[in-house]
This record gives C-alpha cells, sequence and structure tokens, in this order.
C-alpha cells in the first residue's frame, strides 16, 4: 500500500530531518575540537619556578679558609663565585667559633690600614667572582669562643638578600698578615690578635 503524505506532512518531516542532521553535525564537532593549549601556561609556570631559585643555588666559594687564631679576633677569605646571570648579595655570616662575624672592607684611615664593616654587604656580578683576602674584603670573626688550629675545618654560614643560605667548609692556615686594625664604635680599634688600642692609634 502507498502512502502519500499531504504537503504539510512533507514539510514537517524535512524540518524533522534537518534538525537531526544538524544536532548529529554539532556532536561531532565538539568531539573534534582541539583541547584549550596549556602550553603558554606550562611556560610560564616553569618560568616563575626558575625565577624563584633560591640565590644560594648559583653560589659557591673557593679555596675558603680561616686565619688560626688562639683567641680574639681572625678573618675567613676566599673567592665568591656567581654562576647566574643576576647579581647575588651576601648580607651575613655565622660560626659556631664566635658570638659574632660581620663582613668587612679593609680602608686607609689615618695612615694606617683599617677594618670596617661593608655597607651592603658583599655583591658578585652575574657571572663574575668577588676575592675575600688579607688587606681587602673579608668576613671578620669577631670574637672567638675557642682557638682554631691550622689544619682543622670550620663551618661558616652565608646569608644571602633573599633569606637563603649556603654552608662553607673552610680550612684554618697559619700565616702572616691579615693584621689590619678593626674601627669599631667610641673611637677604638682592635686588631685581629684582639688587642687594644684607642683613638685608632697602632696595636701594641
Amino acid at each position: 500500500m502507498r502512502i502519500t503524505l499531504s504537503p504539510r506532512a512533507r514539510a514537517t518531516s524535512a524540518l524533522a530531518t534537518a534538525a537531526l542532521g544538524l544536532a548529529v553535525l554539532t556532536g561531532c564537532g565538539s568531539d573534534d575540537a582541539p583541547a584549550p593549549s596549556t602550553a603558554g601556561s606550562e611556560e610560564s609556570s616553569s618560568t616563575d619556578t626558575s625565577s624563584r631559585a633560591p640565590e644560594s643555588a648559583a653560589l659557591s666559594v673557593t679555596d675558603p679558609y680561616v686565619k688560626a687564631a688562639e683567641s680574639g679576633m681572625t678573618a675567613a677569605f676566599g673567592t665568591l663565585v656567581n654562576s647566574s646571570d643576576a647579581p647575588i648579595t651576601i648580607v651575613g655570616a655565622s660560626s659556631d667559633i664566635t658570638t659574632s662575624m660581620e663582613l668587612h672592607e679593609t680602608v686607609a684611615a689615618d695612615g694606617t690600614m683599617k677594618m670596617r664593616q661593608k655597607e651592603g654587604g658583599f655583591t658578585i656580578d652575574p657571572g663574575g667572582e668577588h676575592l675575600l683576602e688579607p688587606g681587602g674584603d673579608h668576613l671578620m670573626i669577631m670574637d672567638l669562643t675557642r682557638a682554631v688550629e691550622p689544619g682543622e675545618s670550620v663551618i661558616i654560614k652565608l646569608t644571602l638578600d633573599d633569606g637563603s643560605t649556603m654552608e662553607i667548609d673552610a680550612l684554618v692556615k697559619e700565616f702572616d698578615g691579615a693584621d689590619e686594625e678593626y674601627m669599631g664604635d667610641m673611637g677604638d680599634s682592635h686588631d685581629m690578635d684582639g688587642e687594644h688600642s684607642g683613638d685608632h692609634g697602632s696595636s701594641s
């Protein structure tokens, strides 16, 4: 039996078929659409993580050593090396052999070479080095709590301006030099052997 649809029925059927086809195409398009790219965000996240790396990770010290002393003051030396592409600044130091350490520079004053605290700390340029040596910049060990003997090792902790820290293992050596006076408060001075002299004069 042949069924003949009226014009209105045929039009309704055609619309239903077109709607079904559109739904199928829309569903396929949704499945095939590429997921939003996250490459940019991942790269940004990686960059942020790298930028937050502590400065101490890029800092090393070549040939660190401490001048042997029985008591009073002494100093630590070596070469600070910055392997990063940004400056690194050391703002403090400490050790269990002393109650106080300071970052010092050596300057000419009253006809002699004297030590004083280094304002702003020690800054090592990107990819550069900063020498700590007798007669120049150094880590000043202000008040020994015990004697430091030649051949032993001393642990010194450095504090950087980003709050990170690193420890160095410094060899104690016996050598001449590094006897400059310390320019302290109240107009007095002390040499590395702990002797006192008033008005920044020469130690006896």
